[in-house]
């Protein structure tokens, strides 16, 4: 048998990031995701796709398994998490291009004349970065937000969406302050810990653990709300694209009242493609709608599963599965009881109760990691961390008290 190149060897061990590593271990597969987006956009070229994919595939898992992007700095681990998802995305989203009989087709963009011209190389980057397929034959069903910003003007557009942006880093930084703050020691740090006290009788210990599952929730909606607004700002002033081309990619999921919504329209979608192809297809084939239902979720269970393996090896994969299989759980129950009628505030009640019950599940999984023990744009912040630390620990002494 012939040996593998060195590109295409398998590491024995993660090393600390280096510009030269950097450069040698995650670019090349950067590189075959981007050419796998072209040819995907040409007639006649699925045996090229076929040829390339198994070369991207083993370079995107050398990337993810062989770099340590945390700089032997431990509060930075959700840098390998970020690698570890990415170059899973990398993989996963180049083998759905590989078994794609014919060429995607990218909707007619705003242009300065009458015919729109056709861009080859603006539609491979467009591909390549539009993960819910945005103007894209591919994404029939998507629920697309309606817009938060005004549109009057590029400027008027990037200057909302900054401040909108600033105030959700600094919303996601005060509620990480305040996860940590009940438990420094424990989940609150890098070694991680349950976020369960068992010292507490059953519904006190469930209330707390419901108080920091659903601060969670809404520290993972403002980190993802931050990261998007900021990156359209520089979309829209940096790339000229237009405000039309950036729609919210959140409408407000508190508001929602049946699961089904929650999951569909008011959380983001940009995994939405990713899950439908790699869960929900094949186990509707086996399993019909409710199959597919439940497949999606799983398929988000192990994504998120992923996320966790980046900075704890030893996670326990039912951690994950579990609470997000019971997701598509619920789905199914929900429109099995209601159909396509629940709503209103019963709805809602129905909806938060579902979403609190598993969410401690995963958000435990999380804690148990280590996952809430990393850093916060608020770490250097101590006038701002103080006065969250001490409420935080007021209302825990008021729970151990009882």
């Amino acid at each position: 048998m012939l040996p593998l190149p060195d590109g295409l060897r398998l590491p024995a061990a993660k090393v600390l990031v280096t510009t030269e590593n950097f450069a040698s271990g995650v670019l090349p597969p950067v590189a075959c995701y981007f050419a796998t987006a072209f040819l995907v956009l040409l007639p006649r070229t699925q045996l090229a796709r076929i040829a390339l994919w198994p070369i991207t595939a083993i370079l995107a898992f050398r990337a993810a398994t062989s770099l340590d992007m945390c700089m032997g700095q431990p509060k930075l681990d959700f840098l390998n998490i970020d690698l570890q998802l990415s170059m899973f995305c990398i993989a996963a989203r180049t083998f759905e291009w590989t078994v794609q009989t014919k060429p995607f087709i990218r909707g007619a963009q705003r242009s300065s004349t009458d015919v729109p011209k056709r861009n080859f190389m603006l539609d491979t980057l467009d591909l390549a970065c539009n993960l819910r397929g945005c103007g894209w034959d591919w994404s029939q069903g998507l629920y697309v937000p309606p817009e938060t910003h005004s549109t009057s003007s590029r400027l008027t557009f990037a200057t909302s969406a900054l401040v909108s942006g600033l105030k959700h880093s600094f919303l996601c930084g005060a509620i990480h302050s305040a996860v940590q703050s009940f438990s420094p020691l424990t989940f609150g740090s890098v070694d991680g810990g349950t976020i369960f006290d068992d010292s507490l009788p059953p519904h006190l210990r469930y209330l707390r653990s419901s108080t920091i599952a659903t601060l969670c929730a809404f520290g993972i909606y403002s980190v993802l709300q931050a990261a998007y607004e900021l990156t359209v700002v520089l979309c829209v002033l940096l790339f000229r694209q237009h405000p039309d081309q950036c729609p919210p990619a959140f409408d407000s999921p508190w508001r929602a009242t049946s699961l089904r919504e929650f999951w569909s329209r008011r959380w983001h979608q940009w995994f939405r493609r990713l899950f439908i192809f790699l869960g929900g297809n094949p186990l509707s084939l086996l399993f019909g709608r409710v199959g597919g239902v439940i497949g999606v979720f799983l398929a988000s269970g192990f994504f998120h599963h992923l996320a966790l393996l980046a900075i704890d090896p030893s996670s326990e994969m039912w951690r994950m599965l579990l609470p997000f299989g019971m997701m598509g759980a619920g789905v199914v129950i929900e429109r099995a009881v209601a159909g396509n009628k629940t709503g209103g505030w019963m709805g809602w009640i129905w909806t938060m109760c579902w979403l609190v019950l598993w969410g401690n599940m995963m958000v435990d999984g999380w804690a148990r990691a280590g996952m809430l023990g990393g850093s916060s744009i608020l770490d250097g912040a101590t006038p701002v961390r103080q006065p969250i630390e001490r409420l935080v620990r007021t209302f825990d002494k008021y729970l151990h008290a009882y």
